[in-house]
């Protein structure tokens, strides 16, 4: 699917999470994001070409498209939390085991 291509590349995902809020200026996504000007560019060129990310009064925005995508994905938040809270203690000491 050329949708995964899209938001597997590095910092993309990042940044369509930090404009789930309030529009964001080019130097503010930058310093969210932790990346340089110029991948930041990349992928905001990518991503307004796709339609999921739209530039207006305020900065870098998510579009229509761009918000069903963040209702789309808000399945995988809960369940990457439990993912991420999961009991790990005999999975630690299975893996040190499978190292030896």
């Amino acid at each position: 699917m050329v949708v995964l291509d899209l938001l597997g590349r590095r910092t993309a995902l990042r940044i369509l999470w930090e404009l789930r809020g309030a529009p964001m200026t080019f130097r503010a996504l930058q310093d969210v994001c932790e990346t340089n000007a110029r991948l930041l560019n990349t992928r905001l060129t990518e991503l307004k070409a796709s339609r999921l990310v739209e530039h207006g009064e305020g900065g870098y925005r998510l579009s229509a498209e761009g918000k069903r995508l963040r209702t789309a994905l808000q399945p995988l938040q809960g369940w990457a939390q439990a993912w991420a809270a999961r009991d790990l203690t005999g999975f630690e000491a299975a893996d040190h085991e499978k190292s030896d």
